[in-house]
Formats: C-alpha cells, sequence, structure tokens
C-alpha cells in the first residue's frame, strides 16, 4: 500500500481548512452533551444518579445509522435549491445545536431539569446528525489520496474544540456565569456555519440501481452487516463483541469523572486548567503514540497496551477518590494517565473497526461498528451513578478497571483468528520488516 506523501501545498488547501472549521463545530457540540454538562449538574446539587441517567441523552451518537439514510437521500426544503443537499443538512444541524444551547443556557438545572434535557436532546440530535453530514461531505470533497490529511484536519479541529467546550465555557462559568458559558459556546458555532457557507457544492447524484437500497432502512443496515459475514465469517461473533467491550471501562468511567472532581472539591478553574485544558494536549500526545505504534508494532500488541493502560487509569482514579484534601498533584496523575490511555486506545480501536470494513459498503459498516462500540458504554453509563451511590467512587472505579479482564481476554481470543484481522496483510505490510 503506497503511502501519500503530505506537502505543503495540501495544507494551503481550502477543503482542509474547511475540515480543521466543521471538525471544531463537531467537538464543541459533542462536549457539550458529555463532560461540560455533569459539571454544571453536580454544582447545582444534581445527584449522582440523576448524572449517570442524563449520559442516555448521547445515545443520539450511537444511533445515528438509524437516520443517516435520511440525510444521505433527502433534500432539506428549499434550503437545499439553494445552497445544495449536504450544506444545506449541514446549517440545519447546526441552527439546532445552537438553539439547543441558548435554550439549555436558560433553563436551570436545579429547578427545571427537564427543560435542560429536552434542550441538551436538541443539541445530542444535532450534533449526531451533523457528523453524518461531515463524514458524507469529506467522503465526497476529496480522493482517497488526500483522505489523511482531511481526517487529520478534523481531528485538530474537533481537540482545538474540547479545549473551547471543555476549559473555556468552565472558565467562563466560574468568572462568569453558567448562562453566558453556554451563549459563548452558541456564538462558537458561528465557526462551522461559515464552514458550512464557504464549502464547495459536492453533492452526488444518487445511483438509481440503489434506489430502493437508499430509501428501505432494513436493507441500509442488512446488506453491510451481510458482506461482514462473508468475510469474517464465525468470527464475527468475537470480533463485535471485542469492538463493543474495548472502550466499555472509559465511557462507563467518564460519566462520573466530573462529578467526582467536585466532589472532591477541586474549583472549575481547577478542573478547566488540567482536566480540559492540559489534559486535552496529553489526549493528543496519546493519540500520536497509539498511531505510530500501529504501524511499528501491529494492532494486536498496540491493542492490548491500551487495554492495560486503560485498567491502570481506573485504578488511579479509584486511589484519587480516596485522597483528602483535593491535592491538585494527584489529579494531574489521574487526569494524565486517562487522557493518554483514553486517546491511545481510541486510535487503537479506530484503526481496527477501519480495518474490518469492506469495499463498496466502508462508510456504512465503520458506523454501524462506530454506533457499537460506543452504545454499550452509553447505555450502562446510565446507571453508573447508582453503584456511586451505594459503594462510593473508589469501589466504582475498580469495578471498571475489571472490565478489562475481559476484554484482554477477548483480544488474545480474537487475534489467534485467521480471521480476525488484528494480523492481517492488510495492517500489516507498511510495517518496517513486515
Amino acid at each position: 500500500m503506497a503511502k501519500a506523501k503530505l506537502g505543503w501545498r495540501d495544507l494551503a488547501d481550502l477543503r482542509v481548512a474547511l475540515m480543521l472549521a466543521l471538525g471544531f463545530s463537531a467537538g464543541l457540540s459533542f462536549l457539550m452533551v458529555f463532560g461540560t454538562l455533569s459539571v454544571r449538574l453536580r454544582e447545582a446539587g444534581i445527584p449522582v444518579t440523576t448524572i449517570g441517567l442524563f449520559s442516555w441523552l448521547a445515545l443520539a451518537y450511537s444511533l445515528k445509522f438509524i437516520w443517516s439514510p435520511v440525510v444521505d437521500a433527502f433534500d432539506v426544503p428549499l434550503l437545499s435549491r439553494l445552497v445544495g443537499r449536504r450544506r444545506a443538512w449541514m446549517m440545519v444541524c447546526q441552527l439546532a445545536i445552537v438553539l439547543g444551547l441558548v435554550g439549555a443556557g436558560f433553563s436551570d438545572p436545579a429547578s427545571s431539569l427537564a427543560l435542560t434535557a429536552a434542550f441538551t436532546l436538541l443539541v445530542a440530535f444535532g450534533s449526531a446528525t451533523q457528523d453524518v453530514v461531515i463524514d458524507g461531505w469529506r467522503i465526497d470533497a476529496a480522493p482517497i489520496e488526500k483522505q489523511g490529511i482531511m481526517a487529520a484536519a478534523y481531528q485538530l479541529g474537533y481537540r482545538l474544540a474540547l479545549l473551547a467546550a471543555g476549559a473555556g465555557a468552565l472558565y467562563v462559568a466560574e468568572f462568569v456565569d453558567w448562562r453566558t458559558a453556554y451563549f459563548a459556546m452558541a456564538g462558537c458555532m458561528a465557526v462551522g456555519f461559515a464552514a458550512a457557507l464557504l464549502s464547495p457544492v459536492v453533492d452526488r447524484a444518487p445511483d438509481p440501481s440503489r434506489r430502493l437500497v437508499r430509501f428501505s432502512f432494513t436493507e441500509a443496515v442488512k446488506q453491510p452487516v451481510v458482506d461482514l459475514y462473508a468475510r469474517i465469517g464465525k468470527a464475527l461473533i468475537p470480533i463485535l463483541a471485542l469492538v463493543a467491550l474495548y472502550r466499555l471501562p472509559d465511557f462507563v468511567a467518564g460519566v462520573m469523572a466530573n462529578p467526582l472532581y467536585v466532589d472532591l472539591g477541586y474549583s472549575k478553574a481547577q478542573i478547566a486548567t488540567v482536566a480540559k485544558l492540559y489534559g486535552v494536549w496529553i489526549g493528543i500526545v496519546g493519540a500520536f503514540v497509539g498511531g505510530y505504534l500501529v504501524g511499528r508494532i501491529g494492532l494486536f500488541r498496540t491493542m492490548l497496551i491500551g487495554a492495560i493502560g486503560s485498567a491502570v487509569s481506573h485504578v488511579l482514579f479509584a486511589w484519587l477518590a480516596t485522597t483528602t484534601g483535593a491535592p491538585l498533584e494527584a489529579l494531574v496523575l489521574a487526569i494524565s494517565v486517562d487522557n493518554f490511555a483514553g486517546s491511545f486506545s481510541g486510535t487503537a480501536l479506530i484503526a481496527y473497526m477501519s480495518s474490518l470494513t469492506g469495499a463498496g459498503y466502508s462508510a456504512t459498516q465503520y458506523a454501524l461498528l462506530s454506533s457499537l462500540y460506543a452504545l454499550p458504554g452509553k447505555v450502562i453509563g446510565g446507571v453508573s451513578g447508582f453503584v456511586v451511590a451505594a459503594y462510593g467512587y473508589a469501589t466504582f472505579f475498580l469495578l471498571t478497571a475489571l472490565i478489562s479482564i475481559p476484554v484482554i481476554a477477548l483480544l488474545i481470543g480474537v487475534a489467534r483468528s485467521p480471521a480476525g484481522g488484528l494480523r492481517s496483510a492488510r495492517l500489516d505490510e507498511d510495517r518496517p520488516g513486515g
């Protein structure tokens, strides 16, 4: 497999700059449904059991494959004729996100929790749908050899958004108030809206021979699964189990991380600086190290290191929960290991899921796999608050660490399977000496 070389001309490509802005738009709305929201809820005195249930609002990200054919097949009335299908859907999604953020900013979780939940759901639905549209635009806008730099630009924009919606929103909430923080994030969505307006129209006419498939949810889900089974066979079941469980500990534990910081006595400014600012850069390092090791030592060893690192990070959170006096050094240590390990293992899993896709179904199969890997964590994360309420934070994080044991067992079993993909020539052909 030939490697495309990255040059200055690629970095100056307008599509790369637009991808950076669209990645920012996607990351900004994502975090306002997750970590930042949990800090606000806990500070408002919302029980951890309820905060855990709030994580179910993010199921929109795991279920987006259900309505993705609608985005691909139907126009937005009137607007699509003016600006094109992809751009019209981007604008509609961004408008929904802005309305949701403004509404959530006006609501008060302490007195109108249901209203906060409703507006947060609007943000989640708009954000998940925006992800579908952006992925479709990226694939249509650039040839295969440029998809690497397009994806890199998206990831950088996404990480910058995590800084804005994580550290930025918490700083504004600390020194002004939560309403202003939400309004500021809604204003930042102008970056994505401008990118949508400036993006070239790349809509592709539907293939008449696949018209029935496009308009059938059943076929849209069935055919990619049939293709996966035809290529992989019975090994598909343990492979899907591995995909579903590999990041489960991180997703479940992540719901209770911010409430833990608040209950330990850390201020919003401290959480913003360590968890949302410093931690994001540590995550970027972890992602690059994970990507480098996939090419150097292969997927199996990289994923194994990621699973072990995840377990270690959760043990550190259990230790953090037992500290007294909220020492900042303890928070820095826990955040460092957690963010590095999470991004490291996430990069390895993305590479593995990408390797499982087949020609002609890569986009749909990846959407299905990415939804599968996030869904169990979102569902189980909803009851995480009840475990914390009953047994405490330390026990909870030790339990999430133990989930890594069956994950490692599955990883070893799948690696031994010829169809497992962890030792395939497709992944290893670019490795030095491979």
